[in-house]
C-alpha cells in the first residue's frame, strides 16, 4: 500500500472521527435539553407546588414525609439538575464563548454554581435517607456526586486562574458528569427496550449494580476522547476505535431519546407550556 493511500485513508477516517463527534454532541444537547425541560416540568413544579408525593410516581419511595432534609436534598438535586442540563448545552459552544463572552461568563457561573448544589442537594439525600438500591447504589451515587463536587471547583478556580485550556478541560469533564443523571435513564430505558429489563431486580440485579457506576464512568472516558481529540487522530486504531464508540453511542441515544420522549418525557412538558 503506498504512502498516499494510507494519508487518504488516514484523513478519510479523520473526517469521519469529527463528524461523529459533531453527531454525538448534537444528539446529547438536544436529549439533554428535552430531559432538562422535563425534570423542571415535572419534578420541579410538583416541588414548588407542595405535591411531592408525585415525585413516587416517577421514582418509588423517593419522598417520604417524615425526611425533611432528604426532601430538600432531592429536591434541590432535581431543579439544580434540570438548569445544568440545560444550560451546560450553551457553554460548550465555540461561537458563544469567543463572539459573547461576558453571557459565557455569567452562564457559566450559574452553570458551575448550580452543579454544586446538584451535587450537595444529592448527597445530602443519600447520607440522610440512603437510595432505594442500597451500599452499591450509595457508594455509586455518591461517587458520582463528590467528582461532579470537584469537577464544578476545578472548572471555576482554572476560570479565575485564566488558564483557559486547563478551564476547557474540566468544563468538558463537568459536562460529562452533569449529564449523568439523563443517561442513567437512557441505559435503563434501552436496556428494557432491547433486552426486555432482564438482570433488573429493583434496583439489586446485575444490571442494577453495573449501572450504579456505569452512567458516569463511560462518560468521563468519552470525554477524554473529546479532550485528546488531536492525539486520537494521529493513531489509526485509536480512530477506528473512535470511530466505532461514537457510531454505537450516537445510534443507541437517537433510539432512547426518541422512546422516552415519546412516552415520559414530552407529557410533563406539553403540560407545563399549556399553563
Amino acid at each position: 500500500m503506498s504512502i498516499t493511500s494510507i494519508s487518504s485513508e488516514s484523513s478519510s477516517l479523520n473526517k469521519i472521527v469529527k463528524a461523529l463527534c459533531i453527531a454525538l454532541v448534537v444528539t446529547v444537547w438536544t436529549s439533554t435539553l428535552i430531559f432538562g425541560l422535563y425534570i423542571l416540568a415535572f419534578y420541579g413544579v410538583s416541588w414548588y407546588e407542595g405535591n411531592l408525593e408525585e415525585w413516587n410516581m416517577g421514582l418509588p419511595n423517593l419522598h417520604d414525609p417524615e425526611e425533611k432534609a432528604a426532601n430538600a436534598g432531592i429536591g434541590l438535586h432535581f431543579v439544580m439538575g434540570g438548569i445544568i442540563l440545560i444550560l451546560g448545552c450553551i457553554q460548550l459552544l465555540e461561537k458563544i464563548r469567543v463572539h459573547f463572552p461576558v453571557f459565557h461568563r455569567w452562564v457559566g457561573r450559574i452553570y458551575v454554581v448550580a452543579c454544586l448544589l446538584a451535587a450537595v442537594g444529592g448527597l445530602v439525600f443519600i447520607f440522610q435517607k440512603g437510595t432505594i438500591g442500597g451500599t452499591v447504589m450509595n457508594i455509586g451515587f455518591a461517587l458520582y456526586g463528590i467528582l461532579m463536587f470537584l469537577a464544578a471547583i476545578q472548572t471555576w478556580r482554572f476560570a479565575m486562574k485564566k488558564q483557559f485550556e486547563q478551564h476547557r478541560v474540566w468544563a468538558i469533564r463537568l459536562f460529562a458528569l452533569a449529564i449523568g443523571s439523563w443517561l442513567y435513564r437512557m441505559a435503563y430505558g434501552l436496556w428494557i427496550f432491547l433486552m426486555d429489563g432482564v438482570g433488573i431486580a429493583d434496583f439489586y440485579g446485575p444490571f442494577d449494580y453495573v449501572m450504579d457506576f456505569a452512567f458516569y464512568i463511560p462518560n468521563l472516558i468519552i470525554a477524554e476522547i473529546f479532550i485528546r481529540k488531536q492525539q486520537v487522530l494521529q493513531s489509526v486504531p485509536l480512530k477506528i476505535g473512535a470511530t466505532l464508540i461514537l457510531s454505537v453511542s450516537t445510534g443507541l441515544l437517537v433510539l432512547a431519546t426518541y422512546f422516552f420522549t415519546l412516552h415520559y418525557w414530552s407529557p410533563p412538558i406539553i403540560e407545563l407550556f399549556q399553563g
